[in-house]
């Protein structure tokens, strides 16, 4: 929060600039642009950079006035709630001032292309491969799990620049220009019926030396503090009222071009804002403080008691999740809250997952536009498995906070020390002069 000013005053000059500024015939983009460029949109995010330096109790005060102004908020996405926090942390003072407006005021959308078919959660030991060839690096290999590949301009690659070096020490990071011959996206069709998730090839990809985060090598740092953007949530971003999902139903150029009165229902269900009014699917999904109150279903004490836990365990990890940001917003160092909060996500969605169908009845099991909710109690069921795999499984999450903070010893890694070409994991057996499989 900026020196002398209390909250209070904060939500009033929000409200001042929204009011000022807030027009419906403006097209999302010239809106995007327009709030990016006051810093109101990115306020933790600095000065310099189109924001305005706040801390993460400033931010909660913005973001009350962009919800009761029932104004769209900052653009969101991987590369807002990621990418541009790792460049402000990792990146030059170039690749800041290249990709930190688009970023700012929506014109590009990014990906996170980490996951390998054999490289899950052992990160680091990728195998997909960047060479450098003069003033760019030539990228072969496979990504998975890929979320928004399809309409995403760059990508957040971690790639291995390093085959002797060990695991963790032969790592690049990239911002990778996805539009290009040397890669291909395919869609993968997941059990909700949607295809949020892509596998994506790199045949002889190409990505600029200037688009190395760090260097040859440190990629491990900036992979790390990724991760802990994404575990913590979107932070430093007003109107939380914006689905990120919504990106994945309709293409980002169609949204930027549209007017704000087309996208902004300002009377659906309660919510800031509802994007893509023409195909709503399951965006409004319910949680189960809102089905226990509904009359003529299934309200028993257990429910009430699996209620009230759910609603506990949201409420704690929102604190928690707010301590994670304003150290994010400090400058700290990725620390333990962020792996606490995705445990803890997975355990409400899972509580979620079995308290929902259990209010409704049988009606929880159907999906489709004509089921109840619209189907969203049966969507929330089957979605709820990726969740504690999304962003580093519950495994992982677990091993951290055993380590990072009860300080219990580390699982044995024989492989740490050991130079990559080496070693026999993932896909690595089958490279040439790398470990054979016996």
């Amino acid at each position: 929060m900026p020196p002398g000013s209390t909250l209070d005053e904060l939500r009033d000059e929000a409200e001042a600039w929204i009011d000022a500024n807030w027009d419906l015939d403006l097209t999302v983009a010239e809106w995007w642009e327009r709030l990016g460029a006051s810093g109101w949109g990115f306020p933790t995010w600095p000065t310099e950079w189109f924001g305005k330096g706040i801390d993460n109790d400033g931010l909660a005060a913005i973001d009350g006035a962009f919800r009761d102004k029932r104004a769209l908020g900052a653009p969101g996405g991987l590369g807002q709630m990621m990418g541009g926090p790792v460049l402000m942390r990792h990146g030059s003072e170039d690749q800041q001032r290249r990709y930190l407006w688009p970023l700012a005021s929506g014109l590009e959308s990014w990906c996170q292309f980490f996951s390998e078919p054999g490289s899950g959660s052992d990160l680091a030991s990728a195998q997909t491969r960047a060479v450098r060839d003069g003033d760019e690096w030539v990228v072969n290999g496979q990504k998975v799990w890929t979320s928004g590949a399809m309409t995403a301009d760059r990508g957040m690659l971690v790639a291995r620049v390093d085959m002797e070096a060990p695991k963790h020490a032969g790592l690049g990071y990239f911002i990778i220009e996805v539009d290009q011959p040397g890669i291909e996206v395919r869609p993968l069709k997941q059990m909700t019926g949607e295809s949020h998730f892509n596998e994506v090839f790199f045949t002889d990809a190409r990505v600029s030396d200037a688009d190395l985060v760090g260097r040859a090598g440190d990629g491990w740092a900036a992979a790390v503090t990724t991760l802990a953007f994404e575990r913590s949530g979107r932070a430093g971003v007003v109107g939380a009222g914006f689905k990120r999902d919504a990106e994945f139903r309709t293409r980002r150029s169609e949204l930027r071009t549209a007017k704000l009165g087309d996208v902004v229902d300002q009377g659906s269900a309660g919510r800031t804002m509802t994007v893509d009014t023409r195909n709503p699917g399951i965006a409004g999904r319910l949680s189960p403080l809102a089905l226990v109150n509904e009359p003529g279903h299934n309200r028993t004490d257990p429910i009430r008691q699996d209620v009230t836990r759910y609603y506990i365990q949201s409420r704690v990890n929102s604190m928690t999740m707010q301590r994670a940001r304003a150290a994010a917003a400090a400058g700290k160092a990725a620390g333990p809250a962020s792996s606490i909060t995705k445990l803890a996500r997975s355990i409400a969605t899972r509580i979620n997952r079995d308290v929902g169908p259990a209010i409704l009845g049988a009606g929880g099991m159907l999906a489709g536009p004509d089921a109840p909710h619209g189907g969203a109690v049966a969507h929330a069921t089957v979605q709820a498995p990726s969740t504690s795999i999304a962003g580093g499984t519950d495994e992982i999450q677990h091993n951290i906070i055993g380590e990072r903070v009860l300080g219990l010893p580390r699982e044995p890694q024989v492989d740490r020390d050991i130079p990559f070409r080496e070693l026999k994991v993932g896909t690595v057996r089958n490279e040439p002069g790398g470990g054979k499989e016996t």
